[in-house]
């Protein structure tokens, strides 16, 4: 048996996350930090529906949606707003991992075959929530189609009964006795809706609930157990914790028995106190979480490295990183961080944007509009063309400078980041 998946899902309503497809209360105002709370929390995707009532509404969403997909790790499904196969191209190209197309629309059934054919059909989910969406369209769902979005109503059982597909399912809230009703239905491969949203925190429960009931979750499950580490004198192992994002180490702590079997457990880090001789979940008073993405131990089994999400500041004074005080630095030339010289660049040009400045070339820029950057990125382009002619090599890497200072600053009009120009690089 395949494993299950806990799928939250974000009802976007105004850029804003709402309580649900009919229900525009807003349960938080900032939906790509509920997306992150989500994947923090051990979801196994994210399902999101895009309900703006108008294209403006519509573009802003598909830039929330964007941000969200290169922001957290775990699979996005996008959902809602879909007309033409143009509007499924949008939710893919924003990070979708795949689009729901609503067959209660005749548009979206007539479009079908186009984009599973473009796209291919594992991009495609069928939304359904009435049988004869089913029965009208079995052929045709089965050929182009991957998987079937169930939308909750009264015949749920016997329209699961219909399906063919693999099923992902949207439920109110129920019992974790429902959920694992629910997770026994062979062609049901997730749960989402409000039944996993107002449980967020204890997905990782839920999860091990399930394991005990015989059904197959993704669960984190270490590859050693404490008893395979060499402990220092006080019983303890020490522990390196680093930004998952930036790499940036973040604090050095320890761990007992306890502290790691938690953090196995809850996917929090857990640490043991010794000024305190107590178990120390960091973020506990503070806020300041910070979510397991990896551990690691080194060739001695003497030492972890913690590669967290973290919440806040890691340190208590209030910096990111405990390690912010210089005992002593070379001064080295040429040692730069490429993507971090592109995104010191980044930076400038953005302010520049924000706060203008009186003189300033980029803001010329900005203030004479796209056609005035794009005539821009075009000469500069020529001329590194010109310059590769050249067989002095000088020439070409100053030309090419311009040309990236220009396609920046084109970058930051489009509200382009470099984080979604590497990702994309990255999937090629």
């Amino acid at each position: 048996m395949s494993q299950k998946l806990l799928m939250p899902c974000i009802y976007l309503c105004r850029e804003k996350a709402v309580a649900g497809l009919d229900n525009d209360e807003v349960i938080h105002s900032n939906p790509l930090e509920l997306a992150q709370y989500y994947s923090d929390h051990q979801a196994d995707g994210l399902l999101i529906f895009d309900l703006s009532s108008d294209d403006e509404e519509h573009e802003a969403a598909l830039d929330i949606i964007k941000s969200i997909c290169s922001a957290i790790a775990i699979p996005v499904i996008g959902a809602g707003n879909v007309k033409r196969m143009e509007d499924v191209k949008k939710l893919l190209y924003a990070g979708c991992r795949k689009a729901v197309l609503n067959f209660a629309k005749e548009s979206n059934i007539a479009i079908l075959e186009e984009v599973s054919k473009k796209f291919g059909k594992d991009k495609i989910v069928i939304s359904i929530a009435r049988e004869t969406e089913i029965t009208e369209h079995k052929e045709l769902i089965e050929a182009y189609a991957s998987e079937i979005l169930l939308i909750n109503e009264n015949r749920i059982r016997e329209t699961l009964a219909l399906a063919t597909l693999p099923v992902l399912m949207s439920v109110p809230d129920v019992s974790l006795d429902k959920i694992l009703e629910i997770f026994e239905k062979e062609n049901v491969y997730g749960i989402t809706g409000k039944a996993v949203n107002d449980n967020a925190q204890e997905i990782n429960s839920i999860k091990l609930l399930c394991k005990e009931n015989g059904i197959e979750v993704a669960l984190y499950e270490a590859k050693f157990k404490w008893s395979d580490f060499k402990k220092n004198s006080d019983g303890h192992v020490p522990v390196v914790v680093q930004d998952d994002k930036t790499d940036e180490v973040l604090m050095v702590a320890y761990m007992n028995e306890e502290a790691y079997n938690e953090t196995i457990r809850t996917g929090r880090m857990t640490y043991y106190s010794r000024s305190r001789d107590a178990l120390w979940i960091k973020g506990e008073t503070s806020g300041h979480y910070q979510y397991v993405k990896a551990l690691s131990a080194d060739c001695d089994l003497d030492t972890i490295l913690a590669r967290v999400s973290q919440v806040g500041a890691a340190c208590h004074t209030g910096s990111h990183s405990c390690f912010f005080n210089t005992i002593l630095s070379e001064k080295r030339e040429n040692t730069s961080n490429p993507l971090k010289v592109f995104e010191e660049v980044m930076g400038t040009i953005q302010d520049r944007k924000v706060h203008p400045k009186e003189g300033s070339y980029t803001n010329y820029l900005f203030d004479k509009g796209i056609d005035k950057i794009l005539k821009k990125l075009g000469e500069e382009s020529t001329e590194i063309v010109i310059a590769a002619k050249n067989p002095n090599a000088n020439e070409i890497k100053y030309e090419i400078c311009d040309f990236l200072y220009h396609m920046m600053v084109l970058m930051v009009e489009k509200g382009v980041t470099w984080e979604e120009i590497t990702d994309e690089l990255a999937k090629r």
